[in-house]
C-alpha cells in the first residue's frame, strides 16, 4: 500500500502546486486589472473625448494628415492638460507654459515616445532615439562639434550653396507663382551633405539622384509608419510591401555614408603628416571639418564608438537638420511674403550690413542681423517647424494639479503653446517686436519652445539659426518675395514638421540694385 500512498502523496502535492499556479495567475490578473483601471480613473479626471471600448479614439483620429492635426488640436483645446486613447494607448497632451516646463525641465523624464522606435532601423540608438545613460553619454560626446566656434567653419558651405539657389531663383524672378519649397529643401539637403559628410551630392543640380530618392522616401515612410498603426506591426509592414522599399533606400543611404567613413579613414591611415598638412590652407587658415570628421576625432579617443553608431548620428544629423531647417525657411519666406512692410525693414537691415556688395555672409554680419533674427522667432513661433514634441514617461507625474500615471506618452503641442493670449496677445498677428528684450523679460521662459527645452532641448539649433540666417539673407537680397495663399485660407499638415499643403508658393521680383 505505500505506492498508493505515495502516489496520493503526489497528486496532493501537483494539486498544491496547481491550486498555487491559479492562485498566483489570478492575484497577479487582479493586480494588473487593479492598476490598468487606476490608470484609466486617473486618465478620466483629465478633459477629453469620448471614445469606444477597446479601440478608445483610434476611429475619431483615423482620418488624412491635415484633417489629424486639426482634430488632435481640438483634443488639446479640451484644456492645458488633455487627454485621448489609442487602443490600449494612452496620450496627454499639455500645451500651457506651466505644463510644458513640467516635462522639459525634467531631469527624469528624458525618454522619447515609442514612436521614434519606428526610426530605429535607420538612425539606429542614437543621439535622437537613445535615452538613459546612452543618451547622456552620447550628449556630452556630441556637445563640442556644435559650439560655435566650430560652426563657423560651415559658414562657406552655407553661402556656396544659398548662391546655387539664388542663380537658380534668378530663373523663376518673372512675377509668375511657383512653388519654392522643393529648391529650398534641395539647397537644405546640399548644405547639410556636406557639412555633415563633407561630401557633395549636387542635389541642386541633380534632383534625380539615388540618394535624394532614398532619403526622401525613407522620411515618407517613417512618417507613414507613424500615422498608421497598422503598419506598426511588423508582419503587416513586410506583407504589404513597405519593408522591402525601406530596406532598399537604407542600402543607398548607409552606403553612402559607409563609403565616406571608409575613404576618410584610409587618408588618415595611408600618410597622418600629410592629412595634418592638408588640415592648412593657402591662407594658413585650418581646413574645414565636417561633422563626420569630428566623429573621427571622438572615435579616437573613444574607441567604444564604432563605426556603425557613427554611421547612425551622420544619418541622424541628415535627417533631424535638413527638412526642419528648410521647412522654417520656407515659412520666413512664407510670412515676409504676407507682410511687405515688415520684410522691406529686414531689406533695409540686410542693406545696412552689406550694401550693394555681392560678398559673402560672414558671421560678424550674422550676428548684425537683429531684426531678422526676430522675423525669423516670430515665425517660429506662429508656425513652428516641429509642432510637436513627444515623451515617454515611466513613473507617475503631476501636471498642473493632474497626475499623469506611467506608462503615458506626453504630447507637448507646440502649435498651441504658442498661441497663449496670456503669453501672446492678440496671437495670430505677426509681430516681430514680441522679441525685443524687454517683451521677452515679461514672459514665462516655457513659452516659446520651438527647439524644444531644458535638458534634452535641440543640440542643432545655433547650427540651424546661423544657416536660416545666411540662406535667407542671401535670397532677400536678391528678391522681394510675394506669398500667394492668404493665411486664411492656408491649410496645414503636421508630420515630423509642420508643412504648407501643397507648398509654399511665391511669386518673387528682382531687387532693384
Amino acid at each position: 500500500m505505500s505506492w498508493l500512498r505515495n502516489e496520493t502523496l503526489e497528486w496532493e502535492k501537483a494539486n498544491v502546486v496547481t491550486f498555487l499556479v491559479i492562485t498566483a495567475s489570478i492575484i497577479y490578473t487582479l493586480v494588473r486589472l487593479f492598476k490598468w483601471q487606476h490608470k484609466v480613473w486617473l486618465l478620466y479626471q483629465l478633459p477629453g473625448p469620448r471614445g469606444f471600448p477597446v479601440l478608445g479614439n483610434a476611429l475619431y483620429l483615423n482620418v488624412d494628415p491635415p484633417e489629424l492635426f486639426q482634430r488632435l488640436l481640438k483634443v488639446a483645446e479640451s484644456g492645458e492638460v488633455a487627454r485621448f486613447w489609442t487602443m490600449y494607448t494612452p496620450y496627454c497632451l499639455i500645451s500651457s507654459a506651466t505644463a510644458v516646463e513640467v516635462i522639459l525641465r525634467s531631469q527624469k523624464h528624458l525618454d522619447k515616445s515609442h514612436d521614434m522606435e519606428l526610426a530605429y532601423p535607420f538612425l539606429g540608438l542614437s543621439l535622437l532615439t537613445s535615452t538613459g545613460s546612452h543618451w547622456q553619454t552620447r550628449r556630452k560626446l556630441l556637445t563640442p562639434a556644435f559650439h560655435f566656434k566650430i560652426l563657423e567653419q560651415f559658414v562657406d558651405v552655407f553661402n556656396k550653396q544659398s548662391n546655387k539657389l539664388v542663380n537658380k531663383l534668378q530663373k523663376k524672378a518673372d512675377g509668375n507663382p511657383f512653388n519654392i519649397s522643393t529648391d529650398i529643401t534641395l539647397c537644405l539637403l546640399d548644405a547639410i551633405c556636406e557639412t555633415a559628410m563633407g561630401r557633395c551630392i549636387n542635389a541642386q543640380e541633380n534632383s534625380d539622384s539615388d540618394y535624394v530618392h532614398a532619403l526622401k522616401k525613407i522620411n515618407c515612410i517613417i512618417h507613414t509608419r507613424m500615422f498608421r498603426p497598422w503598419l506598426r506591426n511588423d508582419f503587416l509592414f513586410r506583407l504589404l510591401g513597405y519593408a522591402k522599399e525601406q530596406d532598399a533606400c537604407l542600402k543607398i543611404l548607409n552606403d553612402e555614408s559607409n563609403a565616406t567613413i571608409t575613404e576618410k579613414r584610409r587618408l588618415r591611415a595611408k600618410n597622418i603628416n600629410r592629412l595634418q598638412e592638408e588640415e592648412e590652407d593657402v591662407l594658413g587658415k585650418k581646413k574645414r571639418l565636417a561633422f563626420l570628421d569630428l566623429l573621427l576625432e571622438f572615435s579616437k579617443v573613444n574607441p567604444e564608438f564604432t563605426e556603425e553608431e557613427m554611421q547612425k548620428e551622420v544619418n541622424t544629423f541628415m535627417f533631424a537638420g535638413h527638412d526642419t531647417t528648410a521647412t522654417g525657411i520656407n515659412w520666413i519666406l512664407y510670412t515676409l511674403g504676407l507682410h511687405p512692410h515688415i520684410q522691406t525693414r529686414v531689406q533695409e537691415e540686410l542693406d545696412d550690413i552689406f550694401g550693394s556688395s555681392d560678398r559673402p555672409v560672414t558671421v560678424d554680419d550674422v550676428r548684425l542681423m537683429k531684426y531678422t533674427e526676430m522675423c525669423i522667432k516670430e515665425t517660429f513661433r506662429i508656425f513652428p517647424p516641429v509642432p510637436i514634441t513627444c515623451r515617454q514617461i515611466n513613473e507617475d507625474i503631476v501636471i498642473n494639479k493632474y497626475r499623469i500615471p506611467a506608462g503615458t506618452t506626453i504630447k507637448t503641442i507646440i502649435y498651441k503653446l504658442h498661441r497663449d493670449p496670456e503669453q501672446f496677445p492678440d496671437p495670430e498677428v505677426f509681430d516681430p517686436d514680441r522679441f525685443l528684450l524687454e517683451n521677452v523679460n515679461k514672459r514665462h521662459p516655457y513659452s516659446y519652445v520651438p527647439f524644444s527645452a531644458g535638458p534634452r532641448n535641440c543640440i542643432g539649433q545655433k547650427f540651424a539659426m546661423l544657416e536660416i540666417k545666411i540662406v535667407l539673407s542671401n535670397i532677400l537680397r536678391k528678391f522681394r518675395v510675394q506669398s500667394v495663399v492668404p493665411r486664411d485660407q492656408l491649410k496645414i499638415v503636421a508630420e515630423t514638421v509642420l508643412r504648407p499643403v501643397g507648398g509654399n508658393i511665391v511669386k518673387l521680383f528682382p531687387r532693384a540694385q
